[in-house]
């Protein structure tokens, strides 16, 4: 079999190859607790389903234009008018199956085979993937855990050559619970528009931030004509199976990726559109219980892994994921990395974590190890899998054991 070449260049979101075996020891009768996966355990409001029935009786079964219902697209709009204080209009966004399209449809309309794309590291393992897959070069840009797993905003100017097409930020920030601050945003924005480059700001978890007022960069001067923001319902409505996202962006290049949802997908299911633009419209009390029990969880993750010698772990600021520094409880154990404990973890404690490296290469002059965990479970998962971790790491016989067999 043949296989195209472009192929050895996409890359995969690991958390759902661990979600995987994950759910093959639990077929196997294993009782496991799972923090790999960043999706709310909470259901989708009934008010949403509510109005995804009444579009399903009402018709909207067919197709759709490809950049969106005309009505969702004016409230997708408004939102993002209402919560970033910029005037955005409906001509100026798309919609489309998840967010992740409007990660490489805006990487494919807007950048060449040879250009260079500065993207978070750790990051979302999608944003290196894409760039790579469409003849790009991928130019990692370190999160510093002093800087609260932020830029050194110096060292990300230093990163932009005259090759450098677009810079991509995202906060709060998957996998580490970082938040850019204001003013760091704001040299970002300075930059970018001094050296005419592309923003793509991953705005999925603008909803999930505990504490301060969400900023996005498009409130910059010039920044708006220059940002692709990127939104979607996954996360703030626990809608992650409706596949429903968007993209906000000046109407020109939407175009464009109208006609690349045109060559791929066609639309969005319309009913989902219809069901996205009630979440908007509705009672928000939902999504804002949704938050206030990732914040108490949060804590409770936070104080746990702490306890856990050999585990330092900051406090997020937003999203619901914790990024522990593990590096001295590696050392004690005698695992190699993080990826060593992620799978001794996985198959001797029964508890699913991510390494750092699921999240991207370290960077260079990077010793450090960490994980990844989502808080995105309920109390009584995330206090007997902190249990489970700290009996683990204190059984001498059993990490032995685990380093002769492998699994």
């Amino acid at each position: 079999m043949q296989i195209a070449e472009r192929m050895s260049l996409l890359g995969t979101e690991t958390a759902f190859e661990v979600l995987a075996e994950c759910k093959r020891l639990e077929a196997e009768g294993r009782n496991m607790v799972s923090f790999c996966i960043g999706e709310p355990d909470f259901d989708t409001p009934k008010y949403i389903r509510k109005a995804a029935k009444a579009a399903l009786d009402n018709g909207f079964t067919h197709y759709g234009p490809s950049a969106g219902l005309p009505d969702a697209r004016k409230r997708f709009a408004q939102y993002i008018t209402e919560t970033r204080g910029v005037e955005y209009a409906s001509d100026e966004i798309v919609i489309t199956p998840g967010a992740k399209p409007i990660i490489f449809f805006g990487l494919l309309a807007t950048v060449n085979p040879g250009d260079e794309v500065i993207y978070p590291n750790p990051g979302f393992p999608i944003y290196e993937s894409m760039i790579s897959f469409i003849g790009a070069k991928p130019v990692p840009a370190a999160l510093l855990e002093k800087k609260g797993f932020n830029f050194d905003v110096y060292k990300l100017k230093s990163l932009v050559t005259e090759k450098t097409k677009m810079i991509i930020i995202n906060s709060p920030h998957n996998p580490c619970g970082g938040v850019i601050p204001k003013e760091d945003l704001e040299e970002i924005a300075k930059l970018a528009v001094e050296k005419n480059i592309w923003v793509m700001s991953d705005e999925v978890y603008s909803r999930i931030q505990y504490d301060g007022k969400f900023e996005s960069i498009t409130q910059f001067p010039g920044m708006k004509e220059r940002t692709i923001l990127i939104e979607g319902h996954s996360k703030t409505y626990a809608m992650t199976g409706w596949r429903l996202g968007y993209g906000a962006m000046n109407k020109d290049l939407a175009a464009h990726i109208a006609r690349l949802m045109t060559n791929s997908n066609s639309c969005t299911a319309t009913f989902t559109q219809m069901a996205g633009t009630e979440a908007y419209n509705g009672p928000q009390k939902d999504t804002e219980r949704m938050v206030r029990k990732f914040k108490k969880r949060r804590n409770l993750i936070v104080e746990g892994l702490n306890s856990i010698p050999g585990f330092k772990c900051l406090k997020p600021k937003g999203a619901f994921y914790v990024f522990p520094n593990v590096t001295e409880a590696c050392k004690t154990a005698g695992f190699k990395d993080s990826k060593q404990l992620q799978q001794f973890l996985l198959y001797r404690a029964n508890v699913a974590v991510l390494a750092r490296t699921c999240f991207g290469r370290k960077n260079d002059g990077e010793a450090e190890e960490y994980i990844r965990l989502s808080y995105a479970t309920s109390e009584e998962k995330i206090t007997e899998g902190i249990s489970r971790m700290k009996a683990a790491l204190e059984n001498r016989i059993m990490i032995d054991e685990f380093m002769k067999s492998g699994k």
